[in-house]
């Protein structure tokens, strides 16, 4: 017999996988190929969690990675511009067209030497006109044409009410004229006539031939109004030919030469001091040389 010499034992072969069949062996060879292809994409490929591969389907994104927008509603948008101009054009119509918000009633204060129906026949607004429709600026500037009235100020009062406050001019010189005496303001604007003169009113002597807006009857008007109260109440009369030549007369036969309306809490300390003497002229137009005579 032949002796055929030993082979030594190579490694024992694994013994053979069964290979499945039927649909779980479909099932096993698609995990396989998401397996291969999962370890191409790389480290990050496998990171999402449960349930990632349900989503990855719902909610896909187009190439790039960036996230697909949501499509507006037309008709929402729509629907919220038709409403916003609607409440507009109800504010305009309640505004503008409807009968609520016009006006009923006007008001009128601050005025003594100007009746009521004289002020609301200048604002010239009429009863019914929309309220957010009157123009107060202009219905302010007819109402200070008035002679009387200084400043007029116009204003709505919601729903239906227009308020006017005037500022009426205030008399402080009294000037003679044909037997009667005419009372003007710091502007030499007339602001009425009486037949007497007012007491504590002082009297302008040497009037000019045109009061309103001259400056000696202004500068009169300022130095009468910063006199203190003890020394205003001793004024008779006053002239001023121009506004740095003021005299004042006094009770008693004192006449102030006064200057202009400059410094004048300085020469009214001096006056006071001075009308403890007897003189009958006292000069402070300069207040760091006061002169006396008589």
């Amino acid at each position: 017999m032949r002796a055929w010499p030993r082979r030594s034992p190579g490694p024992a072969a694994e013994p053979a996988a069964a290979v499945p069949s039927g649909p779980a062996a479909a099932a096993d060879a698609g995990g396989g190929r998401s397996a291969a292809s999962a370890s191409q994409d790389g480290p990050g490929a496998g990171a999402a969690g449960p349930g990632a591969g349900s989503r990855a389907g719902a909610s896909a994104s187009p190439a790039g990675g960036q996230p697909r927008r949501r499509r507006r509603d037309p008709w929402r948008t729509a629907f919220f511009g038709v409403l916003a101009v609607a409440i507009l054009a109800c504010a305009a119509w309640a505004l503008l067209g409807s009968s609520l918000l016009v006006v009923r009633h006007e008001e009128v204060t601050g005025n003594k030497l100007v009746s009521s129906a004289e002020v609301l026949a200048a604002a010239g607004i009429r009863p019914g006109t929309p309220l957010a429709s009157v123009n107060t600026a202009a219905a302010a500037q007819r109402v200070e044409q008035i002679t009387q009235v200084l400043t007029a100020t116009v204003s709505r009062s919601w729903p239906n009410t227009v308020v006017i406050v005037v500022r009426e001019r205030t008399a402080a010189l009294a000037v003679a004229s044909g037997g009667r005496f005419a009372l003007v303001d710091g502007s030499g604007v007339t602001v009425r006539w009486s037949q007497r003169r007012p007491a504590g009113l002082p009297l302008l002597r040497q009037p000019p031939a045109q009061l309103r807006g001259n400056a000696g009857v202004r500068a009169a008007v300022a130095v009468i109004e910063r006199l203190p109260r003890r020394i205003r109440r001793l004024v008779l009369s006053v002239s001023a030919p121009s506004p740095d030549a003021v005299t004042l007369a006094l009770r008693g036969g004192v006449t102030v030469a006064w200057g202009s309306a400059q410094q004048s809490t300085l020469k009214a300390e001096d006056l006071a001091v001075l009308l403890r003497t007897s003189a009958r002229y006292v000069d402070v137009s300069d207040p760091r040389a006061a002169v006396t005579q008589g």
